[in-house]
């Protein structure tokens, strides 16, 4: 018998934490390969963690509601060692970092085991001045675990280190610097907020926390710039308007203005494939296939899926890849598939009523598109006459690394240009 480490997979494109949000299996359970044994968060899906291996359940090492990086561990399995194959060369090499614990661990990987904190230990410790050093961890390879912590403090029994106490030095639960480091990370994000009587405190969903890391990295990634354009988009609103009842008879779904603009934006990306490229350090990748990333927001988070291929499709074809991805969001049933890939985000802020706005780009593409709300204004025209039009704004925030204000300005009038000469003479939906 031998047992194997599970840790945090890869949920999505530029996801790089997911919370446990719920476990499915508990320490003793029998589970096969490819079963689900949790239920996780990001800010982008909320997916299943299927087990690696067939086994029992050991140790479950973090807790419901913790944060857990990609690719760190989240439980232990035991298995048997037939039960899986170990390649020829992972048997012959020497620094073979497959991990194999044995039920009698030596004491070397005791204490390395001991050291390795998970963030809901470490906070715990912080709080409650627990030298780490000075515990006995159950968990496998003498891991300390939250439960072992708080038996401690339930007994008041918190190991102090004694000469420091003698000598009136302030305890600290850190005795090394790597417990420093790690203690540094866990808790980076606190910011102390005087709180009053009457306010409420509510506390931060692992998609709220993963919005706002992937948020707070493209600000300081990328420097944003911005611009914006007015649209005239009357003949868009009278066609729209006119064939909307006969497409919810036929369709059976509401054809709104989006898939209108997102097929317009399509047409700016074919002619200026510089907007559809990502930032790569030391390159820029100019993407071969136009993927529209859209923002659908529920009560308490925004999630952006991907319509694949948008510039294979007719607005028609849009319009119900629209309608499906946002169903599926409110239901709970986006995938993973269903959010990778995007190269360009087009995101319907008009919907609520917003006239302008500065979106942030969704990292690592190189633009974002905010369509804001169509409303009736007076326009002089070209015969000097004045005209109540309806007027949209196209607000585009760019990564001033990829691209620059001249081939931005020419891609957003190519898309003024495409809406403003939508009719029912020149556009098919179908």
């Amino acid at each position: 018998m031998a047992v194997e480490k599970i840790v945090m997979p890869q949920l999505g494109e530029s996801v790089t934490e997911g919370t446990i949000s719920t476990w499915l299996v508990k320490v003793g359970d029998t589970v096969n390969k490819y079963d689900p044994i949790a239920e996780v968060m990001t800010d982008k899906v909320n997916a299943e963690v299927p087990s690696s291996f067939s086994g029992e359940i050991k140790e479950l090492v973090a807790e419901e509601g913790e944060t857990i990086a990609i690719g760190e561990l989240i439980c232990y399995i035991e298995v048997e060692e037939s039960s899986y194959t170990i390649k020829e060369s992972e048997k012959n090499s020497s620094d073979n970092k497959r991990v194999k614990i044995k039920r009698e661990e030596n004491k070397t990987e005791k204490q390395t085991n001991k050291k390795r904190y998970s963030p809901a230990v470490l906070r715990l410790s912080q709080e409650h001045g627990i030298n780490l050093e000075k515990v006995e961890g159950t968990g496998i390879g003498g891991r300390i675990t939250r439960k072992d912590l708080q038996k401690l403090i339930d007994a008041g029994d918190i190991p102090k280190d004694r000469d420091k106490e003698e000598k009136g030095v302030e305890e600290t639960p850190l005795q090394s610097a790597e417990q420093v480091s790690q203690i540094k990370t866990a808790s980076k994000k606190t910011v102390s907020v005087p709180v009053d009587k009457g306010d409420i405190e509510i506390p931060i969903s692992g998609v709220r926390k993963a919005i706002a890391s992937n948020m707070v990295r493209s600000k300081h990634e990328a420097p944003h710039a911005w611009t914006m354009l007015e649209v005239d988009v009357t003949n868009l609103v009278n066609y729209r308007n006119k064939i909307k009842e006969e497409f919810k008879n036929k369709e059976g779904y509401n054809l709104t203005f989006f898939p209108f603009f997102i097929k317009a934006v399509v047409e700016g990306l074919k002619e200026f494939p510089q907007v559809n490229s990502m930032w790569a350090g030391d390159k820029i990748i100019q993407k071969k296939d136009i993927n529209i990333s859209i923002a659908v927001a529920t009560d308490d988070a925004l999630y952006v899926p991907v319509i694949k291929n948008a510039d294979e499709k007719s607005i028609k074809g849009i319009a119900k890849e629209v309608n499906e991805l946002a169903v599926k969001v409110r239901t709970g049933k986006l995938k993973t598939e269903d959010m990778t890939g995007g190269t360009f985000t087009v995101n319907n802020t008009g919907s609520f009523g917003s006239v302008q706005s500065m979106g942030i780009i969704n990292y690592p593409q190189a633009a974002i598109l905010q369509v804001e709300s169509i409303v009736k204004r007076p326009v002089v025209m070209n015969n000097g006459m004045i005209a109540v039009r309806d007027i949209v704004n196209l607000c585009l925030s760019l990564d001033h690394r990829v691209l620059d204000g001249l081939v931005c300005g020419r891609f957003l009038a190519k898309v003024k240009e495409k809406l403003e000469n939508i009719s029912e003479e020149t556009t098919s939906i179908y």
